[in-house]
């Protein structure tokens, strides 16, 4: 029997995890978010129905920074109605363990230039010293 050793490049297979995972996440929203807007028309996209009570027009991207990194969510535009979602909270940007993290960190008396640093490497996103002020 050969004696083969298999190696695993770790920060690769974190990488394509943490890309798996985003993916995975960003996928399950768009799909709770187009759940809400069936809820919300009174039919599905592209069903006919006498009881609609509004009609989908497209989507608008919109990017949302959580744990797991940046993600680009797909919100419903609809006509008819006002899209209100329980899954994200309207003009929110950003999860609220991350903001909690960011002011903690400036709390704790770390300079804005190194939460602007930290946020970078943790989130992929810059946080500008104006807004953490």
């Amino acid at each position: 029997m050969p004696d083969t050793i298999i190696q695993v490049n770790q920060a690769m297979f974190e990488t394509q995890l943490d890309r798996m995972v985003t993916q995975k996440v960003t996928e399950i929203l768009n799909r709770m978010l187009d759940a809400e807007a069936d809820e919300i028309t009174g039919a599905a996209r592209y069903e006919r129905s006498g009881g609609r009570k509004a009609y989908r027009a497209g989507h608008y991207e919109r990017e949302l920074t959580v744990k797991a990194g940046k993600m680009a969510v797909r919100v419903p535009k609809l006509k008819g109605a006002v899209f209100e979602s329980a899954v994200i909270e309207r003009y929110r940007r950003r999860e609220e363990s991350v903001e909690e993290a960011l002011i903690d960190m400036y709390l704790a008396g770390v300079s804005t230039r190194r939460v602007d640093d930290i946020s970078q490497a943790l989130w992929g996103e810059r946080m500008p010293s104006q807004t953490l002020s």
